[in-house]
């Protein structure tokens, strides 16, 4: 998605209702249950784009263990401006920074440049032509291959295309975008048998016809992984748990089910500013632990430092200094990395608690979007949760007492231990 593409919506969180505080005991029923994954979660779930790595963006304080190199000017225009003339310096510098961090690399194979396009004079959401399909197979294929060779064990992955569900992207068929998968793919393994092949990541609601024609007619069989963008905006993070679910209805119906599934893009535009630091920094944090509990297997956040497209991890003054969101992207990390998540359970009252497990002990996190920023519900928690201590997402861990905690749209977490 690019900073431009979407700046009509307006985000006006449906988690900002005055709801009247009152108690809630802890046999209600649940809403919702989400059981996630048995295996740890990997650190290299957290994902994120920067843009400006290289020039005005010094690498970020907290860890970074995966990067999509999106909108980061190195899509096949940037790097084939004119047939058979490359250019890989900005690349080369990213892979470089990528390899000094440990940080893998996700590089989209995307846009058609003007001299290879089938509609050169076609306008798109980049330059002319960018959106169509490429007039000759012989050019993707040396693209894909150039590429690919050149990067040789320096990057992971590899996605098809960018969001063709949207005419800004690609205005071609979803059978020609089938062929450029299958052909695409067939280079990646035979050239790189290491890195994965990710599939074209449609957007919204209203991908799911898109990806469901790509499956239908054989685009799963030529990927490693489902790629899907998860936009919800302006709905909370919650909203993304359906759009989840329905994206792998989907993969079961087209046999794919076992294949991994990506959030390779998502965050939230405007309006901009933010509502609130402290706001962002709670979607931030619910969005990481939903993904995962939903069954999404990797999550690259948009964007670490595209202040027109409202970013909130950096101050656009410096590209350094760690808002809100930016600790909680280095927080949410703390406590999900290598830890279990046993279940997501959200309450009658609309509380999520969701259950880890690390080193065999029990940890607990909760929120409640249904509140205001400011605003808290008072949630009985079970007798076993007696003396344990709680820590807020941006605050210090306090002792646990009594049989009640506050809970709000910030999620906190309850151990048996004081957190750091």
């Amino acid at each position: 998605m690019k900073a431009t593409d979407l700046t009509d919506r307006v985000c006006l969180p449906a988690a900002c209702a005055f709801i009247t505080i009152a108690l809630f005991s802890t046999q209600i029923h649940s809403q919702s249950q989400l059981n996630p994954s048995s295996e740890p979660i990997p650190s290299d779930y957290f994902g994120m784009h920067i843009h400006n790595a290289t020039t005005t963006t010094p690498w970020p304080s907290v860890p970074v263990a995966a990067w999509r190199l999106w909108d980061a000017r190195v899509a096949w225009p940037q790097l084939e401006p004119v047939r058979g003339h490359w250019s890989f310096s900005l690349l080369d510098q990213y892979l470089a920074l990528a390899e000094q961090h440990g940080t893998q690399v996700l590089l989209p194979l995307s846009l058609s440049p003007t001299w290879a396009s089938s509609q050169p004079q076609q306008t798109s959401v980049y330059q002319q032509g960018n959106a169509a399909n490429p007039a000759n197979l012989a050019d993707w294929q040396n693209y894909v291959t150039t590429v690919v060779t050149h990067c040789k064990g320096r990057v992971q992955a590899y996605e098809i295309w960018n969001e063709p569900n949207s005419v800004g992207f690609w205005s071609g068929t979803v059978a020609q975008m089938v062929t450029l998968t299958q052909t695409a793919s067939a280079i990646i393994h035979r050239i790189d048998p290491s890195a994965l092949v990710v599939s074209p990541a449609a957007t919204t609601n209203t991908g799911l016809p898109w990806l469901t024609q790509f499956l239908s007619m054989g685009g799963g069989k030529y990927v490693d992984v489902i790629a899907y963008h998860f936009y919800v905006a302006p709905q909370a993070p919650e909203a993304m748990v359906p759009l989840i679910q329905k994206v792998q209805e989907i993969m079961r119906n087209a046999g794919v089910a076992d294949k991994p599934l990506w959030n390779t893009e998502s965050g939230w535009q405007l309006p901009k500013p933010f509502p609130s630091e402290q706001l962002a920094a709670a979607y931030l944090t619910r969005a990481f632990i939903l993904n995962w509990a939903t069954g999404v297997k990797r999550f690259y956040w948009y964007a670490w430092d595209n202040h027109a497209w409202a970013s909130i991890q950096t101050t656009e003054a410096d590209n350094r200094t760690l808002t809100p969101a930016g600790q909680a992207f280095g927080m949410v990390q703390q406590w999900l990395s290598g830890a279990q998540l046993n279940d997501c359970d959200e309450q009658a009252d609309h509380t999520w608690v969701c259950k880890l497990t690390r080193n065999g002990v029990p940890q607990w996190i909760l929120w409640n979007p249904t509140q205001t920023v400011t605003e808290q519900r008072t949630y009985m928690f079970p007798q076993e949760w007696n003396d344990k201590s709680v820590k807020p997402m941006l605050g210090i861990a306090r002792a646990l007492n009594g049989a009640a905690i506050e809970v709000g749209q910030t999620p906190e977490l309850v151990t048996s231990s004081v957190v750091p």
